[in-house]
């Protein structure tokens, strides 16, 4: 039995009132919650120099391993038959080729790719033993063949 003839389905009605209160409130806590983190920094001024740069370079010792097992110091070729050998021969190229003053060489060296990894620890093991605490490897750039 339905006694409601002439009105036909009912339409749902939402009220976007309350969802808009709701979202209104959500928005002020997030606001209200929100911590909004100041970089404080120093306004410093650097000192500035007018100086030229340094054109004397620090005392240093260039050797050099090639793929074949030669070893080179300051382009001088040297033959050892140790490592305590070659850091003899360390010794006597920085002694020859230091000026008075001069501290602990940098040595440098240049290993060719292909060289085995003993020649370089070779080279390393006699910084060691001659005192040089100073290392640096050579390399070329990316674009240099």
């Amino acid at each position: 039995m339905n006694f409601r003839k002439g009105q036909g389905r009912e339409h749902p009605e939402i009220n976007l009132i309350p969802f808009i209160d709701v979202l209104l409130v959500i928005l002020i806590f997030l606001m209200v919650t929100t911590t909004y983190s100041k970089f404080t920094e120093l306004q410093i001024t650097l000192p500035t120099a007018d100086a030229a740069k340094a054109v004397e370079r620090p005392n240093e010792l260039n050797i050099t391993v090639d793929a074949k097992g030669n070893y080179t110091i300051n382009k001088e070729p040297v033959s050892f038959h140790d490592v305590a050998g070659l850091a003899a021969a360390m010794q006597e190229a920085a002694k020859a080729g230091a000026k008075p003053g001069d501290k602990s060489p940098v040595v440098i060296i240049n290993a060719d790719q292909f060289a085995m990894h003993q020649m370089v620890i070779n080279v390393m093991e006699a910084a060691r033993m001659a005192g040089y605490d100073k290392l640096t490897f050579a390399a070329q750039t990316g674009g240099a063949k």
